[in-house]
């Protein structure tokens, strides 16, 4: 675990508040900030099996990730939940890794974090 990501307990709180709104669906998101998360931005789950998938809206996405960068904020993680699994990577979140951030996975035993698909553990320190 040579990468650390720093998070409030406040905005830890407010995504795990968003991903039990989304039960039994799974919820998807992004933290963003500059050296640590400052906004916790929920996006809609567009997967066609929301219960098992996620699939962050592709046009929420892109302009979500517009106006981080006209505020001078950075995507710092993607978050998503396991509403009935643990706090791990599935094969299908490996096989649809698509960006350099990591992964923080809400599951039914806590939350961790990993850089997709290598599998890397990162660190999530709470404020």
């Amino acid at each position: 675990m040579s990468q650390i990501l720093y998070v409030p307990k406040k905005l830890l709180e407010e995504t795990r508040a968003h991903l039990q709104k989304e039960a039994p669906r799974e919820g998807v998101g992004l933290w963003a900030g500059r050296r640590e998360v400052e906004r916790v931005i929920p996006l809609p789950n567009a997967h066609p099996n929301p219960l098992t998938g996620y699939l962050a809206e592709p046009l929420a996405l892109l302009r979500t990730l517009k106006a981080l960068e006209q505020e001078g904020l950075s995507l710092l993680a993607i978050y998503h939940s396991h509403p009935a699994g643990p706090a791990l990577p599935s094969p299908r979140d490996i096989k649809e890794a698509r960006w350099r951030v990591p992964y923080v996975i809400f599951g039914t035993d806590g939350v961790r974090a990993f850089l997709l698909p290598e599998g890397e553990e990162v660190a999530l320190a709470v404020l």
